[in-house]
This record gives structure tokens, C-alpha cells and sequence, in this order.
């Protein structure tokens, strides 16, 4: 690909990944709230939270295996225009089964990062466009852009708030006005996502049957491992999380949307921090020598006594938990082949989506039944694990970066 071309689409993935994240960050602050307005429950809400990771479980599993089949674009486009149908959907009613339904179809990404079936078209885009110097500060630019617009998007969240003030709406109604910028964020992506090439030129996508024999049992390992680690995740999705700071200390939905805007805001900066620690101490050891402190935090958060005490826990560890994502996403691509990136891009996007999707129901039942910080601490033991055993499996596997530098 020419450079000038190569520089086109990724502005474009950019900018459409940035409007994508402004309506994420939205909904994954409303979504747990909106439905405790309608009058769900704990384990209800965790039902529509769990609906909507099935649905992007799903939506990954059809991009896996018709992802060589479908141009990029239009993939690209119909994945950006099932979370419009499916928040128009949800946003007309308050009929339990069909804000699920809703949920389902529109594969809301209710941890506060997108966890979709269009990552996987991206990542697998991205290493085209550059060369392997430079893949894990593309990543990185990327998952910038993504967690700013998380950022804007959750301080979005608190815009209801405003308009109750302001104009003196119900709360529901002020959640759905605000909620309908979710449909035009997504529409305005699927524009964009229009504008691509068909196809990106280089070696056809292959399938997983298709895989060399060196990468098939990295791709089995490390895609076992990234379900461990989402599960565990499942169970802090952000919507659960501002479940959690709203009612263990009674706080307002503007101050908690405040709150993951700041979280956002660190974990945009942590990206760049990542690709200029894994130049010098490698992928897997940024991966995991970051992501360990992070899960520690996870009980000092329960351990907090005020929501001050919480909140400070909670962006130090925002401001540690991403950096595992740019420099993942980079390790992945550069271990399998270019023809096998989407199969690989594929496959460990699906397993994670399936243990997001297992992990919300019990977290409700857990709040239900044994208390708000249960799943919290679930979660830490769940992704500490992971971190060893990743470390054990892939220390000794170098990207061509490490072995040629």
C-alpha cells in the first residue's frame, strides 16, 4: 500500500473509532442506571448487561468465519448500524424481554470499551498500513483516540442531569434524549467506515483450519488465556462499576460520569506510556508488569470505606489497567502470520467476548446476594491469574521487533 493511502485509512479508522467511542462511553454509564430507573434489579440489569455481550459474541463469531468472505467495508458498515437499530429499539420501551432483545441486537459494549466484532476488522487493518517498528505506537495512537472519546463520552453521561435542571424533564426521559446521541454517533461511523476500500491489498485472510503449524497453538494458548482474563473483567464492566460507586455511596450519576471521564482521560495517556515501555522491556512484560498492580487495586477499591478513598483507587488503576491493551493487540498480530491476523484477531476477540458475556449474570447475582464488592474481588483473583500464567506460557515468544532490534 502507498504511504499516502496507508495514511487515509487510518485517519479514517481513527476518526470513526473516536465517534464509536463517544457513543461507548455514553451507554456503558447509562445503561446499568437507565435500568435501575425503568425499575429492573440487580439481576436483571446483569441479564441486559450479559444480552449485550452475547450480542457482540455473536457479532465476532460471524465476522470470524465470514470474515474473508465479506470486504472489510462491509463489515465495518453493518456492525455500525445494529447498535443504532437496537437502541431505538430499547429507547421505546420498558418491557423487560425487549430491552434485552434490544440489547442483544445492539451489542452494547457495556464494559466502557469496545468489545465488538469491529475491533477485530481493525486490528487485523492496522499492521497493513505500517511496518513492525512502528505497529505497537499505531496501536497505541489508536487505543488513544478510543479511550478519549470513552472519556468525552462518559462525561457525557452526566448531560441528563443537566437537562432535569435545566428543563425540568424526568430522569428517564433526560436518559433517553441523551441516550439518542448514541444512534447518531454510530450512524455518523458507519459513514465514515463507507469511505474505505473494499479491501485492504495484501495476502488473502485465511481461516482458522488454515493456520500454520507454529501458529496454531499460540493462537489456541493465548485465546485460552484472554478468557480467563475477561471473564474476570466481566465482572467490573464499567456499568457494573457505576452500579457500584451509585450504590455503595449513594453518589449522583453526573459525579459518577465525571469520575470515568477522568479514568478515561488516564488510561488515553497510559497507551503511549505502553509503547514507549515495550520498546525497552518488550510486549509481554509491559503486558503483564502493568497489569498486576492493576488488579490489586481492585481490592482497595472494595477495601475504601468513602467514595473519595474509591474514586482515587479507581484512576490509579485506570491509569495502569490499559496498558496491556495496545501492546496485546500488537503481540497478537505480530506473532501469526499477515494472512492469519484476522483468523487470530477473530478468535481471541470471541473467546473474550464470551467470557464478558458468562461473567455479568453472576456479578448481579453476587450483589444480590453476597454484596456490591463481591464481584471486585472476584475479578482480582481471576485477572492475577491470568497474569502469571501469560507470563509463564509467553515471555520466551518474541515478536520480530524484539528478536531483530
Amino acid at each position: 500500500m502507498f504511504p499516502q493511502e496507508a495514511l487515509r485509512v487510518r485517519r479514517l479508522l481513527y476518526a470513526a473509532a473516536f465517534l464509536r467511542a463517544l457513543a461507548i462511553g455514553l451507554m456503558a454509564v447509562l445503561i446499568g442506571l437507565y435500568a435501575a430507573r425503568l425499575g429492573l434489579n440487580a439481576a436483571q440489569i446483569g441479564v441486559v448487561l450479559s444480552a449485550a455481550l452475547w450480542g457482540a459474541a455473536l457479532a465476532a463469531l460471524v465476522t470470524l468465519v465470514l470474515g474473508r468472505h465479506v470486504s472489510q467495508r462491509s463489515l465495518l458498515v453493518s456492525m455500525s448500524s445494529l447498535p443504532v437499530l437496537g437502541a431505538i429499539a430499547m429507547l421505546s420501551t420498558d418491557a423487560f424481554p425487549i430491552i434485552v432483545a434490544a440489547a442483544f441486537v445492539g451489542m452494547f459494549n457495556v464494559h466502557g470499551r469496545d468489545r465488538g466484532a469491529i475491533p477485530i476488522v481493525e486490528q487485523a487493518m492496522f499492521p497493513a498500513t505500517t511496518g513492525d517498528g512502528n505497529r505497537t505506537r499505531v496501536f497505541a495512537w489508536y487505543n488513544v483516540l478510543l479511550d478519549a472519546g470513552y472519556a468525552v463520552g462518559g462525561l457525557m453521561a452526566a448531560l441528563p442531569t443537566l437537562l432535569e435542571s435545566s428543563l425540568g424533564l424526568a430522569t428517564v426521559e433526560a436518559m433517553r434524549l441523551v441516550l439518542g446521541l448514541f444512534c447518531v454517533l454510530y450512524a455518523a461511523a458507519a459513514v465514515l467506515y463507507s469511505r474505505m476500500p473494499a479491501r485492504l491489498p495484501g495476502a488473502a485472510p485465511v481461516g482458522l483450519r488454515q493456520l500454520s503449524a507454529e501458529s496454531k497453538p499460540r493462537v489456541a494458548k493465548i485465546s485460552m488465556l484472554f478468557f480467563l482474563d475477561s471473564f474476570g473483567g466481566g465482572f467490573i464492566g464499567s456499568a457494573l462499576f457505576a452500579y457500584y460507586f451509585a450504590e455503595r455511596f449513594s453518589v449522583p450519576v453526573a459525579q459518577v460520569a465525571v469520575l470515568f471521564a477522568a479514568g478515561r482521560v488516564l488510561s488515553a495517556f497510559s497507551h503511549l506510556g505502553a509503547a514507549w515501555l515495550a520498546r525497552r522491556i518488550g510486549l509481554v512484560n509491559t503486558m503483564v508488569y502493568t497489569h498486576v498492580p492493576s488488579c490489586l487495586l481492585l481490592f482497595t477499591i472494595v477495601a475504601a470505606d468513602t467514595f473519595w478513598l474509591a474514586a482515587a483507587f479507581f484512576l490509579l488503576r485506570e491509569a495502569l489497567n490499559e496498558m496491556d491493551v495496545p501492546t496485546r493487540q500488537s503481540y497478537v498480530m505480530a506473532v501469526v502470520k499477515p494472512e492469519e491476523r484476522l483468523a487470530a484477531a477473530g478468535i481471541t476477540a470471541l473467546v473474550r467476548s464470551c467470557g464478558w458475556a458468562i461473567a455479568p449474570v453472576f456479578a448481579g447475582m453476587m450483589m444480590q446476594a453476597g454484596g456490591l464488592g463481591l464481584p471486585l474481588v472476584f475479578a482480582g483473583i481471576t485477572k492475577l491469574s491470568y497474569d502469571l500464567l501469560l507470563w509463564r506460557e509467553f515471555r520466551r515468544v518474541k515478536p520480530p521487533e524484539e528478536i531483530n532490534g
